[in-house]
């Protein structure tokens, strides 16, 4: 027999993981705009530009938290000729953020 409380429970179960997975998806695509912001300022465009979008999306599964995907960036902007510091690149990450949670928001829809 199903209480009150297990319903609740159930509820706030399902509502996290829904969060989770969104959460996911958010930064997922965050991380995929910056691979192509990266990618322009490495005089990347076509498919040249996805190939490294999906490059920093997967750098992103090595450890938890977004220093592999910082890391990787920075490096790879280093290498080509375009270094930027980290602060930089955190900032323009947030901003990517927003951006990445309207459009999967709207996707949702």
């Amino acid at each position: 027999m199903s209480t009150t409380f297990d319903d609740r429970e159930k509820a706030f179960e399902t509502k996290f993981k829904q969060d989770q997975e969104l959460q996911f998806k958010v930064n997922n695509r965050r991380n995929k705009l910056l691979g192509l912001w990266a990618a322009d300022l490495l005089g990347k465009s076509g498919d040249a530009a996805e190939a490294y979008a999906k490059e920093v999306v997967m750098a992103d599964f090595d450890k938890p938290g977004d220093d592999d995907v910082l890391q990787k960036v920075l490096k790879d902007l280093e290498a080509g000729g375009k270094p930027t510091d980290a602060g930089h690149l955190r900032r323009q990450m947030n901003k990517l953020l927003d951006e990445a949670k309207a459009q999967v928001m709207n996707e949702a829809k």
